[in-house]
């Protein structure tokens, strides 16, 4: 009787998770039910539901960067659109735009992080290493 590896026991034992919907939800990549975070923005170290280890997780600053660069054109657009609108005066204006920005920063950053983990999860990225095929 041949041996299983330890990838088709995990495949057994987890099926495999949307990476878009564990990422979203901020759930554990491998299992789908554990909390990706243990703060605001910080990704735990185990989950707490299958035991993965999450040192793989290196998201970087890619998140940050693809959230400044979507979240600061579509809030401009709407304060844009909202001046235009409505004319409304400055202090009303920082009254509405910088709430709405830190709300929907956090939550874009937490989404970003979240689906970054389950992407690298899933292709088994690591920093560092190179495949090389030497025939």
């Amino acid at each position: 009787m041949a041996k299983r590896s330890s990838k088709q026991e995990d495949r057994a034992l987890y099926p495999e998770q949307s990476v878009m919907a564990t990422g979203l939800a901020g759930r554990c990549p491998r299992c789908g039910e554990g909390r990706l975070y243990q703060s605001l923005l910080k990704p735990v170290t185990r989950c707490g539901v299958c035991g993965l280890d999450m040192s793989f997780a290196e998201e970087g600053d890619g998140p940050a960067v693809l959230v400044i660069l979507l979240l600061g054109g579509v809030v401009a657009g709407l304060a844009l659109a909202f001046e235009n609108l409505f004319s409304p005066p400055i202090w009303l204006h920082v009254l509405l735009w910088v709430p709405v920005t830190l709300i929907l920063s956090i939550w874009s950053l937490r989404a970003m992080k979240g689906i970054m983990i389950a992407s690298q999860y899933r292709t088994k990225a690591a920093e560092g290493q190179i495949d090389r095929t030497d025939g």
